[in-house]
C-alpha cells in the first residue's frame, strides 16, 4: 500500500486508513485480529481509534478498541511498524465532554495505558469545543507533545474558521498546530442545510482551506455505511435529491467501465484528489476490507474523473 505525507508533520501514513471504532466490541476479538491480520498483510499500517469506542453498544463502557488494538500490537509485535491515531473531546461513562486541559492530559494517559504504548502518534481533537479557551486546548497538546506522549495533533469535527484560528494561536504561541483534519465526507453532496449533529461534513471552504494550508484531510463515513451498495442501507434523506441522482449515474457509469464496484471507484476518486482525501473506513468482514483495498489497483482516467467531478443536477 503507498504511503502519503499527513499535512507538513513529516509523518508518512497508508492512503487508507482502518477504522477500528467496533473492535473488540460488536467484532469480536476474533474476527477484528483477522482483519487487523488482513490489513497489515496488504501493507496497511495506518489505524484510528478514539477513547469512546464504543461505549454505546450494549455493555459498552468506552476503551474496548484501544483495548483491543492494543492485544493485537503485543501478540504481533508490530508497533513500530504501525501509526495509531486516537481521540479525545466527546463524552462517555464518567468523562465529560470537552477538551480542558484536564480533559486532554487525563484520557491521553488512559488511552496509552489501554492501548500499552508510550506514544500516540497522532492525537485528535475530536470535536470543537467553543467553551474551552483554545489557547487552553493547544498549550495541553504542546505540553503532552513535550513529554513524548504525542508525536503531532490533528483536528475532527472543525469549521475551517477555528481550524485558522487554532494555526494562527498555534504560530503566535510557536507551538506545533494541528496538521490534519478527519472530516464526514463522501462522493456525494449533501444538501444545503442539512445537519450531522454532532458531526460536521466537508464543504468546499474545507477542502479549499486544507489544500492551500497542505492540512491533510481525512475523510470518515467514505461509504456511508453501504448505502452506495447495498439495498438494505437506504440512502439518507439528507443525499437524497436530483443532485444525487445525477451522481449516482455518473459514478455507476464509471464503475462498469472499470469493471469495478462504487465502493472501490468513491475510495479511487478520494485518492485522485489534488492532495489526496484519505479515506478512514471501518469493515466487519474480509470481504469488504478486500473490496475497499481493490479501490488501490484502480485508474481513473482524466475523462472519468471529469465525468464524476462534473456530475450534478
Amino acid at each position: 500500500m503507498k504511503s502519503l505525507p499527513l499535512g507538513s508533520s513529516g509523518i508518512q501514513v497508508s492512503a487508507f486508513c482502518l477504522g477500528t471504532m467496533y473492535f473488540g466490541s460488536r467484532t469480536s476479538t476474533k474476527d477484528s485480529f483477522r482483519l487487523l491480520d488482513a490489513y497489515f498483510d496488504r501493507g496497511g499500517r495506518f489505524l484510528d481509534t478514539a477513547n469512546i469506542y464504543a461505549w454505546w453498544v450494549r455493555g459498552g463502557r468506552g476503551g474496548e478498541s484501544e483495548e483491543l488494538l492494543g492485544k493485537w500490537l503485543r501478540s504481533r509485535g508490530c508497533r513500530e511498524r504501525m501509526i495509531i491515531a486516537s481521540k479525545v473531546g466527546f463524552e462517555m461513562p464518567g468523562v465529560e465532554r470537552g477538551l480542558s486541559a484536564e480533559n486532554i492530559e487525563r484520557e491521553c494517559h488512559a488511552s496509552l495505558r489501554r492501548l500499552g504504548l508510550r506514544i500516540l502518534d497522532l492525537y485528535y481533537a475530536h470535536v470543537d469545543d467553543r467553551m474551552t479557551p483554545m489557547e487552553e486546548t493547544l498549550e495541553a497538546f504542546h505540553r503532552l507533545q513535550r513529554a513524548g506522549a504525542v508525536r503531532v495533533i490533528g483536528a475532527s469535527n472543525f469549521t475551517a474558521w477555528r481550524l485558522e484560528r487554532a494555526r494562527r494561536l498555534s504560530l503566535s504561541r510557536g507551538i506545533p498546530a494541528y496538521c490534519c483534519v478527519q472530516q464526514r465526507y463522501t462522493y456525494l453532496r449533501p444538501h444545503a442545510g442539512a445537519r450531522f449533529d454532532p458531526q460536521l461534513a466537508a464543504d468546499s471552504e474545507l477542502l479549499d482551506y486544507t489544500s492551500s494550508e497542505r492540512m491533510t484531510l481525512l475523510a470518515y463515513t467514505p461509504l456511508l455505511e453501504g448505502s452506495y451498495t447495498r439495498s438494505d442501507k437506504p440512502l439518507s434523506a439528507k443525499y437524497a435529491g436530483p443532485d444525487s441522482k445525477a451522481r449516482l449515474r455518473a459514478l455507476r457509469s464509471v464503475a462498469r467501465d472499470l469493471g469495478a464496484t462504487p465502493n472501490q471507484v468513491v475510495l479511487a476518486w478520494m485518492l485522485a484528489h489534488s492532495p489526496p482525501v484519505l479515506p478512514v473506513f471501518g469493515v466487519s468482514t474480509i470481504g469488504q476490507l478486500e473490496e475497499n483495498l481493490g479501490a488501490l489497483d484502480l485508474e481513473l482516467t482524466p475523462e472519468m474523473l471529469q465525468r464524476l467531478d462534473r456530475a450534478s443536477a
